[in-house]
């Protein structure tokens, strides 16, 4: 039982950083097809700046529950995903370093070394997130010894690789809404209207994925064997349907959490689909690292689980806050303060 729940709540928490982070990466790689000027950089610097160190901490809880609960797993994946995930990890790393430097000189130039690095540090991220889960998903060719067999390229299958393309264009359109919410006037509707034009591309790839994950992976069982959670596919579609619905009605925040809703049904049909595996052999399913074989002891487990139960609901309230007080609107008056990016 303890395994399920560490299970259940090492996917809510990917999806939760999927979600959260997912906008400002999209944001930050769209960066040179919505601002036209400095000042608007500098808008959408600042609809990303309160929130993105924030939004990253999710991904080292999640890999913290991953190490604690099931340490197994969490050896054999960053092993046999070393590479991608050291490129994962420079690249957020000089993301990071881009929000506090781009402004330290004034000189066009350095800001746009700085701005460079944003754009790469946001897309390497969403595109290698997307081809190491679908990889995940569609399992990993992991030996009798717990050896993943093969390198990088060996993840740039044609199924990672759509995944990696529908992680890029969700968080794209998950930014796009954002800052459409955030920004006002010219830029506001730009973002809009590339929000409007990448529904139908994200859309098409998404079928193509559902399709071909039918053909290349064993998603599906879990579900045609306990149908009550296809229910669970209604969210995603549902979170579709509901975004373009949004985006005609310039509804913008509304359009942003269907958006949301998209990107965690989406990671929850690839985690529920994969249960009780947390790394499937795509070898020999026996040599699979599940919950049961990858967990760690009973003892352990409990404790981790009444800290969680204390801490996150604190967590929760936080980032509640911090949202709740610094949306607003930006505009070019905000951009004087000396806090502004």
């Amino acid at each position: 039982m303890l395994e399920t729940i560490w299970f259940l709540l090492w996917g809510i928490l990917w999806m939760i950083y999927f979600i959260l982070d997912g906008f400002d990466l999209g944001l930050g790689f769209l960066m040179p097809v919505l601002a036209k000027n400095e000042q608007e950089k500098r808008i959408i610097y600042n609809a990303m700046g309160p929130f993105w160190d924030g939004n990253e901490v999710w991904l080292i809880t999640a890999g913290g529950v991953t190490f604690a609960a099931f340490p197994k797993a969490y050896a054999v994946m960053f092993s046999g995903l070393y590479t991608a995930l050291m490129l994962l990890l420079f690249a957020l790393i000089v993301r990071g370093v881009s929000f506090e430097f781009r402004n330290k000189v004034e000189s066009p130039g350095w800001r746009k070394i700085w701005d460079c690095c944003l754009i790469v540090g946001s897309f390497l991220p969403a595109l290698l997130l997307g081809v190491a889960f679908t990889n995940i998903f569609r399992g990993l060719p992991i030996d009798q010894n717990g050896v993943v067999q093969g390198n990088i390229l060996s993840l740039l299958n044609p199924y990672g690789l759509l995944g990696g393309v529908l992680f890029v264009l969700l968080f794209a359109e998950h930014g796009a809404l954002w800052l459409a919410y955030r920004a006002t006037g010219e830029l506001q509707l730009r973002s809009g209207k590339l929000a409007a034009k990448i529904w139908p591309i994200m859309v098409f790839v998404f079928v193509i994925f559902l399709a071909y994950t039918a053909v290349d992976t064993k998603l599906y069982a879990n579900y045609l064997a306990n149908p009550v959670l296809l229910l669970v596919m209604i969210v995603p579609v549902l979170g579709l349907v509901l975004t373009r619905t949004y985006i005609g009605a310039h509804k913008w925040l509304k359009a942003w959490i269907a958006s949301a809703l998209t990107i965690g049904g989406t990671a929850l049909f690839g985690v529920l689909g994969i249960y009780p595996a947390l790394l499937p052999s795509r070898l020999n399913p026996a040599y699979s690292i599940t919950i049961y074989n990858g967990a760690s002891s009973t003892l352990t487990l409990q404790i981790m689980l009444g800290v969680v139960i204390v801490f996150l609901p604190l967590v929760i309230a936080y980032q509640f806050w911090v949202y709740k007080n610094f949306s607003f609107a930006l505009t070019p008056k905000h951009l004087k303060y000396e806090e502004a990016y």
